[in-house]
């Protein structure tokens, strides 16, 4: 992984954009080699498939990768230019087995594991998502001692401060989100921390103060929100219960969006059913179940909260035809 990102750059790789007989060759020279540091060998007699997107801010550097299967390799020739980064492999749904010092190690889903990028390493990616996170070894050493002895130790897809990472790095790696400066330096610093808590032997986090702790938890409960805001029984206890908080810690959690529990689910709902109501293909659906679509069991507290929200009952909107970007704002 390229080591010059002083600010938020992205890079991103596709082989449906090019034809097969060119997917290799600029693969391999234009990414991997040439952001990625790294040699790379097909492993499967099969068209090369690869999506591959990297994100890097201030040393901190992320990479997905999607596609057929494949060995990378980081030799000698590759650790010359100079990368001392701590690299965090998770892999997701399928399996990948990794080398360096020695040891072979296979991940299954869900599974990490650290290694250092100043040493020769081979990643066999089989299929599946693999993610790769690349911290600044110097931060790292600031918070766990002896960082180096932590390589090739595999983590558990059940270990909490690997599932609270991968929440607060999908809402922190957006460029939208990154635009200011301080909320980058904020963004290292969390995912530092919150690295170190994962390869380091730390004691159960539960409702820690902690600043990372804090960030990483409301970004992983606004994400079961999001995927769950439509059941008409979600619950604050429920909720919390999921990720292991009590439901006081989940109201502080909410509190820093600046919205209550309720008020960012029914937030949720009324948008996706403004967009119900104006889209042409459901409007012969029943505003009635529209409402229990999008998670409301009482319609005419859904009638009530709709037209205080957007100024305007749901079958207004619905005739009226009105542009659901004006709305959002109102």
């Amino acid at each position: 992984m390229s080591t010059d990102a002083a600010d938020f750059v992205s890079h991103r790789f596709s082989t449906r954009e090019h034809p097969e007989r060119m997917r290799l060759p600029l693969w391999r020279e234009s990414f991997v080699r040439g952001i990625v540091h790294a040699d790379v060998e097909p492993l499967a007699n099969v068209p090369l498939r690869v999506d591959a997107t990297l994100q890097a801010i201030r040393g901190l550097r992320t990479l997905v990768l999607k596609g057929s299967p494949m060995r990378f390799k980081r030799v000698r020739t590759s650790i010359a230019d100079g990368d001392d980064s701590i690299g965090l492999i998770v892999c997701s749904p399928g399996k990948s087995r990794l080398s360096q010092r020695g040891r072979d190690i296979e991940l299954c889903a869900g599974d990490a594991i650290s290694i250092l990028h100043s040493e020769p390493a081979t990643v066999t990616y089989v299929d599946g998502l693999l993610f790769g996170l690349a911290v600044p070894r110097e931060a790292l050493a600031q918070r766990v001692a002896d960082i180096e002895s932590l390589a090739m130790r595999p983590i558990t897809q059940r270990n909490e401060p690997l599932r609270l990472l991968m929440a607060y790095l999908k809402s922190a790696f957006k460029e939208g989100a990154l635009a200011a400066p301080k909320l980058r330096d904020l963004v290292l610093t969390h995912t530092c921390d919150l690295v170190a808590l994962v390869v380091g032997e730390c004691a159960p986090l539960g409702e820690s103060d902690a600043s990372a702790v804090v960030a990483a938890r409301h970004s992983a409960v606004l994400d079961y929100i999001a995927a769950h805001f439509q059941e008409p029984g979600l619950s604050v206890e429920t909720v919390a219960r999921r990720q292991g908080i009590s439901p006081r810690y989940l109201q502080r959690l909410m509190a820093l969006s600046g919205s209550s529990f309720t008020g960012h689910v029914n937030e949720l709902r009324l948008q996706l059913a403004f967009k119900l109501l104006t889209e042409a293909r459901v409007r012969a659906q029943l505003i009635s179940d529209i409402a229990l679509e999008v998670g409301f069991s009482d319609v005419s507290h859904f009638n009530r909260l709709f037209r205080s929200r957007f100024g305007d009952s749901p079958r207004g909107v619905r005739y009226a035809g009105r542009d659901p970007g004006r709305a959002t704002c109102t």
